[in-house]
């Protein structure tokens, strides 16, 4: 009995390993060529493999069910494959060549929807998953990787800044959210860091005149952050990130179906840093602490025939301060402990419509609020400016002619307790600004490799009258993966200086507007070649541009002439920036991914017939990203970074005793991301390797640190500081001597949720 009792035990034990003993095997091809290194997923169980050089894989010891398989190869198509094994199984799959990068939509470069391929437009395209290779709290930072793009740092003390494209300054870039000129001059200083990643689904970035659709600021090109769409969303989705610094980033998105024909997408970003920090030993804050919190909702309508209707609203509230370190709330506006505080409260709402008639029309608006109530020591700037927008168009085809009319409005009120905003008798005199314009354009289909877009846009400014700005460009697709474009045309710009120009609030100087300030104008151009290479299931992809752009009343800020002032006008004479930009983006069959650029410019100032570097521009850059995927342990490595060429520095005078020109320094970040939790990501890392700080080789950053009020400083007859045995280099307090983060090595790390 006994031995048939044993003799059932085993029986069943047999069976049971048996059952879970089969074997699922096959290979993976491509075009009759067999890949290796391509990844196969079994998602019930979380087991992967890879195939080998012979493209095979296999998996054993599976039990009988139905399964899921996800596989995937560098430059292709991914796979989802159902399964249902009842026994051994072999399964041979064949993956499709993934040219869709080249093909996916843009809007950018023509306001409407095409693929990147056919863009008359050179537009560069950088989803949510490159920004992830370095995260950032805010999209200001982020940019810091995309090639002849650089935030800028203003100043030492608060950490405001612009963005510069090919050199140019950041009032010259429009930055757009879903195609809505929103972040105006003000909020282009204070609002970028506002702009949570989170909220991203990519950005679009064109380098080069884009005038004649967008009209002012978008002279030296334009960045359009697309936010996601609700319907591709995430249920639920979580990013938190925290550094050694102490920073802490949270980022929180929703997703709910309010409706059978409403979602709404709610996303809620807080960022804090509360760390003192004064490694150079100045009194002053190293990095500006900050306290902000963002609120987006994003609502999408289905309407008949798939008609676009989405209404998005977002709110922000930041409280941001650097200073001496003893500085306190209680000493805000005061002259005996200095810092810079800034209160920024922001709206934004912004909509599109497609009008339920048999022509593709739209109805885009945005309604923005910006308050800011900052203190810069003992100067107060207490500013709003509310600005309206609405735009229609009409996207028609006629046989060879791809037609956009448009007619736009842009309302902007702006005051303040400047002497911007001061009639002549003294009273205060809020600026308001109509815009109107019409423009239209047209892309005409030559042959089938040939194309050409013309366009022109017309805008009445009620304060500066008629402007006209034409645009060409054409295309030729020397084959389907050889495209050469040009771009060309003429801008304008119309400048308030106490938006801009964060040196003019600190109080350190004194604003002097020379005369009455002309709108600058532009011509530029943009010469574009791009090449992919496909090569035994590699990826190579070459893009070229060349830039020229020529201002004429370009306005200029004369830091030089007195140390103690700012003085504004027209150039008597023009600006030139020009330059080369190139990248190159390398995918590997076995799982490497290297991005990297480099753009040379020259960015200059001729007045006088004698030629002048602009101050804080670089005469060269380059960025790179390389990533590798180790798809048997689930782990991503990303190494990020930038180098930046020797650019001028703002010294007060002869005597100041810092260097006159920025070393050539670098940024260079690591990252480990493991993602073998289904739904989760952890990711941790460091930031700046080299420990670059501007600091080094500098006997000070900030001027007169010690006396920030300036008590101590004589001045002579001509307004400028003297030299005395306690100011031995005849300098005033000053902060505008910036040119990179003053932020050392960190140390970071982050959890990543999806639930789909």
């Amino acid at each position: 009995m006994r031995c048939l009792l044993f003799f059932i035990v085993f029986s069943l034990i047999g069976l049971l390993v048996r059952g879970q003993d089969l074997v699922l095997k096959g290979r993976v091809i491509s075009s009759s060529v067999a890949l290796s290194k391509a990844s196969l997923r079994l998602v019930e169980l979380q087991r992967s493999t890879q195939t080998d050089t012979a493209g095979m894989y296999g998996f054993v010891a599976l039990a009988k069910g139905k399964y899921q398989m996800k596989v995937s190869a560098l430059g292709h198509r991914t796979q989802v494959i159902q399964l249902e094994l009842t026994g051994d199984t072999v399964l041979n799959i064949e993956l499709v060549e993934n040219k869709q990068e080249l093909k996916e939509v843009v809007i950018t470069g023509t306001q409407k929807e095409v693929d990147r391929l056919e863009s008359p437009v050179p537009v560069e395209v950088y989803s949510a998953k490159f920004f992830q290779k370095n995260p950032t709290p805010s999209i200001f930072d982020a940019l810091q990787n995309i090639n002849g793009v650089r935030p800028q740092l203003n100043c030492n003390i608060c950490n405001t800044g612009d963005i510069h494209i090919n050199g140019l300054e950041g009032p010259y870039t429009m930055v757009m959210i879903d195609g809505m000129p929103i972040v105006s001059s003000l909020s282009t200083v204070y609002g970028l860091s506002g702009i949570p990643n989170a909220l991203i689904e990519r950005v679009e970035v064109v380098k080069g005149p884009a005038s004649s659709l967008y009209g002012s600021e978008a002279v030296g090109g334009l960045i359009n952050i697309i936010t996601k769409e609700v319907n591709k969303a995430p249920t639920l989705s979580l990013d938190w990130m925290s550094t050694s610094y102490l920073e802490h980033n949270l980022d929180l998105g929703y997703k709910a179906k309010i409706h059978p024909k409403v979602t709404m997408l709610l996303g809620v970003n807080y960022f804090k840093y509360g760390n003192k920090v004064d490694d150079n030993l100045d009194n002053f804050t190293d990095v500006t602490l900050q306290d902000r919190i963002s609120v987006f909702q994003k609502w999408n309508f289905s309407r008949n025939e798939n008609r676009l209707f989405t209404l998005a609203g977002r709110f922000l509230y930041e409280d941001r301060w650097g200073g001496e370190m003893n500085w306190t709330k209680a000493a805000r506006g005061g002259d005996e402990i200095y810092g810079e505080s800034i209160y920024t409260k922001r709206w934004e709402l912004l909509g599109n419509y497609q009008l339920p008639v048999k022509e593709r029309m739209f109805f885009a608006f945005s309604l923005t609020s910006h308050q800011q109530d900052s203190r810069y020591g003992t100067t107060s700037y207490i500013a709003q400016q509310n600005i309206s927008f609405a735009q229609l168009t009409l996207d028609k085809k006629l046989k060879n002619h791809d037609l956009l009319f448009g007619t736009a409005f842009r309302y902007t009120f702006y005051d303040d307790n400047t002497p911007a905003t001061l009639s002549i008798n003294q009273q205060n005199n809020p600026e308001n600004t109509y815009l109107p314009a019409i423009f239209l354009q047209d892309e005409i289909k030559l042959a089938r490799k040939h194309a050409v877009l013309l366009g022109i846009r017309y805008d009445y400014n009620s304060n500066h009258g008629n402007i006209v700005t034409p645009r060409f460009a054409y295309k030729v697709n020397f084959d389907e993966n050889s495209i050469l474009r040009l771009n060309a045309g003429t801008g304008f710009r119309v400048v308030n200086i106490f938006t801009e120009d964060h040196a003019a609030l600190t109080g350190a100087r004194e604003v002097v507007i020379a005369s009455a300030l002309k709108p600058e104008k532009t011509y530029n151009a943009n010469l574009n070649f791009l090449k992919r290479v496909y090569a035994g299931g590699h990826t190579f992809t070459f893009d070229v541009s060349a830039f020229y752009t020529h201002f004429n009343n370009r306005i200029v800020a004369d830091y030089e002439t007195n140390a103690n002032q700012i003085r504004y006008d027209n150039l008597n004479g023009y600006a030139v920036s020009k330059g080369l930009t190139g990248n190159l983006d390398v995918i590997l069959d076995f799982g490497l991914k290297i991005n990297t650029g480099v753009t040379l410019q020259d960015v200059a100032l001729v007045e006088d017939g004698l030629k002048s570097q602009q101050i804080l521009t670089e005469k060269w850059m380059g960025t790179w990203s390389v990533s590798y995927l180790i798809n048997q342990l689930n782990i991503g490595i990303d190494y990020t970074g930038n180098i930046y060429g020797p650019m001028r520095l703002p010294l007060l005078n002869d005597l100041d005793s810092r260097q006159p020109y920025s070393p050539i320094w670098s940024l260079q970040n690591i990252q480990f991301t493991y993602r073998g939790f289904k739904g989760f990501e952890i990711y941790t890392g460091v930031k700046n390797l080299l420990n670059f700080k501007p600091t080094r080789n500098n006997p000070f950053i900030i001027a007169r640190a010690n006396d920030p009020f300036d008590k101590q400083v004589q001045f002579g007859n001509n307004g400028n500081a003297v030299a005395t045995p306690s100011n031995p280099y005849g300098l005033t307090f000053d902060p505008s001597y910036v040119y990179a983060p003053n932020q050392g090595i960190r140390a970071f790390f982050g959890l990543r949720y999806h639930l789909r």
